[in-house]
């Protein structure tokens, strides 16, 4: 990991420095071991003066405004095809830095990683999880008006942790900084599993995850799909290797939030996949046999976990009681989800960052549709107004 000086000095040295990683002043300050007593305020590195101006203005938005302008972000596996794409070979936007200029076009202000590759014929080539990579992007993220919030990347799959995945962790970690991040985290469940002993293990991993992220000035987060909304299976009888198969009503994820540390371990509830868990875990079978229905409140959650909650993903769908899920998934604004309802009554819209996600926007033959998806979604997001009781 990058070393910083013991205290901030006022001859350039540390803007320099800090410019050279990438990190903004106000946590290049709170890395240091003495802070200034002066308040220093962080600059919108890149930005010309009108996207810093409306960047300042976001969250000032006062009325009915759900999302403030600030807050409304995207994360890039929506647009992964155009990321991906050979800038060479088409018109479309094509590349981080492309897309990066076409999502502030859009009003974006927040963008969230997949990862960090990209066409090797775009700038900076095929692999930017790296310093130098993360510089590069930082410097175009800078450019545009954005910041990043988090990303779906590498959490270590062993445990006790093996020195390997323990460096790349700390890689990770790093690129966060790099590029200006309050969050890192990944796209899966912290357990595969419906057993209390597995989530038990997984909760061990992500405090000493967590808290080695916090240590770098991170908050470490896991982002869920329905399966972790269902049932914990924590009651007799056994099955023949000794598993319970009855439940004492509690789900997953809940049990989850309860056995981790709230200052080391985060969560981004993926607001579609909540409701898909709404629609197909509502009973369970208690430990006396008997079913037992409980209806899943997405929202409830998290108001009861509240800043345990800083991202959300905004992903759309249109009931469909045919399919498993419940639902067909749709461009943000164009469904069947209340938005409008869950953001008013979770609240703190200065404090959660909903990314707009779509991971059917990519089509096979129209190569604008994700941006052109993406495009519908901030409109839609923008246009997010409080529900009047």
């Amino acid at each position: 990991m990058t070393h910083l000086p013991d205290a901030p000095r006022t001859d350039g040295t540390d803007d320099a420095l800090r410019r050279s990683l990438g990190i903004d002043r106000r946590r290049f300050l709170g890395t240091c071991t003495a802070v200034a007593t002066a308040a220093i305020a962080a600059p919108v590195f890149g930005a010309s003066p009108a996207l810093a101006q409306d960047r300042r203005r976001g969250d000032d938005q006062g009325g009915d405004v759900l999302v403030p302008a600030s807050k409304r972000g995207i994360i890039l596996y929506t647009v992964r095809d155009a990321t991906g794409r050979d800038p060479l070979s088409t018109n479309v936007p094509s590349g981080f830095r492309e897309v990066f200029k076409e999502l502030a076009r859009y009003g974006y202000k927040q963008v969230e990683f997949a990862g960090y590759g990209q066409h090797p014929n775009a700038p900076g080539g095929a692999s930017l999880e790296s310093v130098e990579g993360a510089k590069l992007l930082r410097s175009w993220l800078d450019e545009y008006g954005l910041s990043a919030q988090g990303n779906h990347g590498f959490i270590p799959g062993s445990w006790p942790l093996t020195a390997p995945d323990l460096e790349t962790f700390k890689k990770h970690l790093e690129i966060a900084n790099i590029l200006g991040m309050d969050h890192v985290g990944t796209g899966g469940d912290p357990a595969d599993s419906s057993y209390q002993a597995d989530w038990d293990v997984a909760a061990d991993k992500w405090n000493t995850l967590g808290e080695m992220a916090r240590r770098e000035g991170l908050q470490l987060y896991t982002h869920n799909h329905d399966s972790a909304y269902n049932f914990l299976l924590d009651q007799g009888p056994l099955d023949a290797q000794g598993h319970p198969t009855r439940s004492s009503g509690i789900r997953k994820l809940e049990y989850f939030l309860g056995i981790t540390d709230p200052k080391s371990v985060w969560l981004e509830m993926d607001i579609f996949w909540a409701h898909v868990a709404k629609y197909k875990f509502h009973t369970y079978t208690a430990s006396d046999g008997s079913p037992q229905e409980n209806i899943f409140d997405p929202a409830g959650l998290v108001v009861r976990n509240d800043k345990r909650y800083p991202l959300f993903h905004a992903k759309d769908g249109v009931i469909n009681t045919a399919s498993g899920d419940g639902y067909d998934m749709v461009p943000f604004g164009t469904g069947d989800i209340d938005y409008a309802t869950f953001f008013t009554r979770v609240g703190s819209r200065n404090y959660h960052n909903p990314m707009i996600e779509q991971d059917n926007a990519p089509s096979s033959t129209d190569p604008g549709q994700s941006l052109s998806d993406a495009k519908i979604g901030y409109a839609n997001l923008a246009a997010l107004r409080k529900k009047r009781k």
